[in-house]
């Protein structure tokens, strides 16, 4: 039984490793990359991460693009006369000493006139231009739901 119970908490731990990927580039490290699975006939989705800087200047994500998209833009969620919308931005800023989070109702990735959607456990290349960092490729993992803390409302209730 208790050899059982060590293989399960072994192979639960990797399944969970296999989930979690991050990546280092110049300063900035960039945290779990992840969209959530959408139906079959929608011609958006979104991607979500955090990008760390540890450096000590400022860097400036510039850009985003991907094989799977006709067009990948940097989004973020804003009030506006009592409703939430959705408008695109040119860059971010990513301060020195400090982090970013690209999340369901923040900033984001929009991805518009997809080829296919991708399905829960697939994952997708996105690269990332930063003004000082490069052109960072990153896996984008597709989730049925959010990662845990991360769910805040679906993507797709907002105007453009």
């Amino acid at each position: 039984m208790l050899k059982r119970n060590l293989l399960l908490g072994a192979l639960l731990g990797m399944s969970l490793l296999a989930q979690a990927h991050e990546y280092d580039a110049g300063q900035l490290h960039i945290e779990h990359p992840w969209s959530r699975e959408m139906p079959p006939v929608a011609p958006t989705a979104a991607a979500y991460f955090v990008v760390h800087n540890k450096g000590g200047e400022a860097d400036r994500l510039l850009g985003v693009s991907t094989p799977v998209a006709g067009k990948a833009e940097l989004h973020e969620h804003v009030h506006a006369d009592g409703v939430m919308k959705m408008q695109q931005v040119q860059d971010v800023t990513i301060p020195a000493g400090g982090e970013v989070k690209f999340e369901p109702m923040g900033y984001h990735v929009m991805l518009f006139d997809l080829k296919q959607q991708a399905t829960d456990g697939e994952r997708f290349p996105l690269t990332l231009t930063f003004e000082k960092a490069g052109a960072v490729e990153v896996e984008v993992a597709v989730q049925k739901d959010a990662p845990q803390g991360h769910d805040h409302g679906g993507h797709g209730k907002h105007q453009h």
